[in-house]
This record gives C-alpha cells, sequence and structure tokens, in this order.
C-alpha cells in the first residue's frame, strides 16, 4: 500500500489584510485505480449504442480547514486542488 502524498503551497510568502490569497494543492496516491465498464445495447432492428463508464476506486478528497477564514474552492482535478480566502 502506498502512501498518499501531497503539497501545498501559497501564491505569495506575504499578504496584507483584505488581499486574496491562493492555495494550490497538489496531491496523489499510487493505489488510486480507474475502473471501466463497456455495455453494447442493441435494439430490434439491429442499431447498436455503446456506453462506457468509468470510476476511480478510492479516490482522494481535500479539505482546507483554517479557524480564521473560509477558503472556497476554486478547482479540483483529482490531482489539483486550489481554494481562494482573503488575508
Amino acid at each position: 500500500m502506498a502512501v498518499p502524498t501531497a503539497a501545498a503551497s501559497l501564491n505569495k510568502p506575504a499578504y496584507a489584510v483584505g488581499e486574496a490569497m491562493t492555495l494550490t494543492v497538489t496531491y496523489g496516491d499510487a493505489d488510486q485505480r480507474t475502473a471501466s465498464q463497456t455495455i453494447t445495447v442493441a435494439d430490434s432492428t439491429g442499431n447498436d449504442v455503446v456506453i462506457t463508464t468509468s470510476a476511480i476506486i478510492d479516490p482522494l478528497t481535500v479539505t482546507v480547514e483554517d479557524v480564521d477564514r473560509t477558503w472556497a474552492k476554486v478547482s479540483d482535478t483529482g490531482a489539483v486542488a486550489v481554494y481562494t480566502a482573503v488575508a
């Protein structure tokens, strides 16, 4: 079992009160896997419809907690999450 990894960084080393802050979290898990399934459905006239679905097994989630401010999620690709808050 691999240990999940995470690294966080702010867009600046210091902020003035009221200034926007951006927090970027890069994360991953070597044990995470994607399962895919393809289904073909045919009607009585022979028309086929192919349906493909995928699911991530054991996905990671990122949570930001701060007693002084609220962080808003801007984006999350499943590998990089970006949050913003006001200093």
